[in-house]
């Protein structure tokens, strides 16, 4: 394995990032699985254009990698010449702004973003210093960190109840720790049934066009032994209606009020294939996922992606010239196809009253 800076990562431990007295280190999940690599990420801006790259991704993931960037925006401007409170409290709240707006469909990031600028303003208001507030921002940077795990663990948890002895269970994309802080949310479900249930299988989709379903979760699942069978996306049906799937458990990077759920593009499909089916659909996601200012699905905004997603893998253009594109990195899966969502409080089934 390749590290950046390596002696600062503890060995044996795969998870998304570290925050260190002088960085934090992001698993770069743009090179797995050919190679394990931390990226060092020393100001906001280096942060911001790590979650927009995908090097850090996930919902959950970047919500922490945000607090941490605000963290690393404390740290960068707490020794500039001239420096007064009021100018360090600007400063801190403008690189928020940027960094809540490098993806916008995951709430966790402007849900982790907000909750950092709250706490700048109530310090600011108290006078605090800007050592002070910096110190302040880390533990509370660190303190999402560990909710996240902790919430991860009892969406685990949860979902174990739900899944049947030796199951099949096929997910999507990547909700496992390399999506969180840690231990994962699909795959949570996934890693607690596995403890009591060591014959269960994992059935992984690819997950066009970015691949984290071949690169990720099956990378994730190889790591612990965990047994997993990788299909393309489009064979995902075909298996249902051979009865080879038991159910199918996905994450979430926003939730509606009325529980429509927006989750990387061709979850919608695979919503409609196992209703057809009658298999259990479920989503499982930390509470923080779940917006209650966004009334349905429609009003989630959806990111549009880069065309060369589409069009190289691993750089090699897979099309002619002159063909047009068009990206979206999420669907949306109405309420009504989902069986039941789980998060750390518990299972909530339509119609969701939170």
């Amino acid at each position: 394995m390749s590290f950046s800076s390596a002696e600062t990562v503890p060995q044996g431990v795969v998870q998304a990032m570290f925050l260190h007295p002088d960085a934090v280190l992001l698993l770069d999940q743009t090179a797995l699985p050919r190679e394990v690599r931390y990226t060092k990420i020393t100001t906001a801006d280096e942060m911001r254009h790590a979650i927009q790259t995908m090097i850090v991704r996930g919902a959950p993931a970047i919500g922490v990698a945000g607090a941490y960037g605000v963290v690393l925006s404390g740290r960068q401007h707490l020794s500039e010449p001239g420096q007064t409170c009021e100018k360090f409290v600007q400063l801190l709240l403008a690189d928020a702004d940027l960094l809540s707006q490098a993806r916008p469909t995951a709430v966790n990031l402007q849900w982790a973003i907000d909750r950092l600028k709250t706490l700048i303003q109530r310090l600011a208001d108290a006078s605090e210093t800007p050592q002070t507030i910096l110190q302040k921002l880390e533990a509370e940077a660190q303190t999402i960190y560990e909710e996240d795990l902790a919430m991860c663990h009892a969406i685990g948890q949860n979902g174990a109840a739900l899944v049947p002895k030796s199951a099949r269970i096929l997910t999507y994309c990547n909700a496992g720790a390399l999506a969180t802080a840690g231990y994962g949310t699909a795959l949570g479900v996934v890693r607690s049934a596995f403890e009591t249930d060591p014959t269960l299988q994992v059935i992984a989709c690819e997950t066009r066009p970015r691949l984290q379903g071949a690169r990720l979760t099956s990378w994730e699942m190889v790591q612990e032994n965990i047994p997993v069978t990788l299909i393309t996306d489009n064979m995902s049906a075909w298996l249902m209606k051979q009865g080879r799937v038991d159910l199918v458990v996905v994450g979430a990077d926003r939730i509606a009020a009325n529980g429509d759920t927006a989750n990387k593009i061709g979850t919608y499909l695979l919503a409609i294939a196992a209703k057809r089916h009658n298999i259990p659909f479920y989503v499982a996601a930390p509470s923080s996922t779940i917006d209650p200012q966004i009334a349905n699905g429609d009003e989630i905004p959806i990111e549009v992606r880069p065309d060369e997603e589409i069009y190289w893998i691993h750089d090699e253009t897979i099309c002619p010239e002159g063909v047009s594109f068009y990206n979206p990195a999420f669907d949306v899966t109405p309420a009504e196809l989902i069986t039941a969502i789980i998060t750390e409080k518990g299972v909530f089934r339509f119609p969701y009253h939170w």
